[in-house]
């Protein structure tokens, strides 16, 4: 069988699987209570939306398999060998984020999260890491994206998120 024959059959393996693994998502959200919060939205309601939405790229992919194959498909781009420390400095953010959400706090560990795997993704491309400027404008855009997420968790689905503070804002 030649690869080009076998290429629908794997790319509707990969529509059943993200359309399974929507399933599964789906099948957890059924045990998280639907207790509304704040917004009248409960924290069930982001997970049930995630998986409806995996559901549906997996019906959309398994049609375009069945269809003769993946609409847009271009040649696979890419280095031929992994580029170990652009993947050291995002494997050492997700660590990092781990290791310190308890102790800092969401927005904090999840801003030094970013700055970390962007200084990685930038050598990844060939670029300079960044200075210590460019560093602190990382840290900064991690902050500014952290904190809405960490106010929509608390304050409109009532998640608690490890905080900062005591006062519930940082």
């Amino acid at each position: 069988m030649s690869s080009s024959s076998r290429s629908p059959l794997l790319q509707a393996l990969v529509g059943l699987g993200a359309f399974a693994l929507g399933c599964l998502m789906a099948w957890g959200a059924a045990d998280i209570p639907s207790n509304a919060g704040y917004g009248g939205i409960g924290p069930n309601a982001l997970p049930w939306l995630v998986s409806v939405v995996l559901m549906g790229c997996g019906v959309g992919l398994l049609v375009q398999a069945l269809r003769g194959g993946f609409t847009y498909t271009g040649t696979p781009g890419g280095a031929d060998r992994a580029d170990l420390p652009a993947g050291a400095w995002v494997a050492a953010a997700v660590v990092v984020n781990a290791t310190l959400i308890e102790r800092v706090g969401f927005v904090l560990a999840c801003a030094l999260c970013f700055a970390l795997a962007v200084r990685g993704l930038r050598l990844a491309q060939g670029k300079p890491g960044g200075r210590w400027s460019q560093a602190l404008r990382d840290l900064l855009v991690g902050m500014a994206i952290a904190l809405p997420v960490f106010w929509m968790f608390t304050k409109l689905l009532g998640i608690q998120l490890p905080g900062l503070t005591g006062t519930g804002w940082i």
